[in-house]
């Protein structure tokens, strides 16, 4: 049970990633004291989404090849229509995403980023919720869709939208220090 300023946090993402999807996930975590790395499937910086146009850059700390499961106690997913579509046909972030469950470790999706969790088939008989609009491409993996700010099983997290960004890292605060979860393979 890692207390939060001792846990190693990775965000996965890439280009049109929702900006405050990533920086405040980021930023928050960074405050209380863990380690947040930025993998791109390059390792170069990214370009987010803000509105209704493109927003800032985030600098990568690594690439996605070189991300281990090993190293981290959590993995964090930003939303935003364009990163997860992007990322959900990178068989190595897919692959990182299965991993990571497998493991145990905790795994935080937010918005549209559940699309990353049915393309790692990791969503069958787990309560979920999301954006409004991919609801029912989880039901159609077999997840148990709710509509609330977040919802947990067993370490997965999900939440919904930039709205509920205070709840969803507040949520992955107390997964982390309640340390490595089991669960059924993937």
């Amino acid at each position: 049970m890692p207390a939060i300023q001792d846990a190693k946090i990775l965000i996965l993402a890439t280009n049109g990633f929702e900006q405050s999807e990533l920086e405040v996930p980021r930023d928050k975590l960074r405050e209380k004291g863990a380690t947040v790395h930025v993998a791109t499937p390059d390792g170069e910086a990214i370009k987010g989404w803000d509105g209704d146009d493109w927003g800032d850059q985030a600098r990568a700390d690594l690439k996605l090849a070189d991300a281990r499961v090993g190293d981290y106690d959590a993995l964090v997913l930003p939303g935003g229509q364009i990163n997860p579509d992007l990322l959900r046909v990178e068989e190595g972030a897919i692959t990182l995403i299965r991993d990571f469950v497998q493991a145990g470790k905790i795994v935080a999706a937010i918005c549209h980023a559940p699309w990353l969790l049915i393309e790692a088939s990791v969503v069958e008989g787990r309560e979920m919720t999301s954006y409004g609009s991919i609801r029912t491409d989880l039901r159609n993996a077999g997840a148990n869709v709710v509509d609330k700010a977040v919802a947990v099983s067993n370490g997965i997290i999900t939440s919904r939208k930039p709205d509920d960004l205070n709840d969803f890292v507040s949520k992955i605060v107390e997964e982390i220090e309640e340390g490595r979860h089991e669960r059924p393979a993937a």
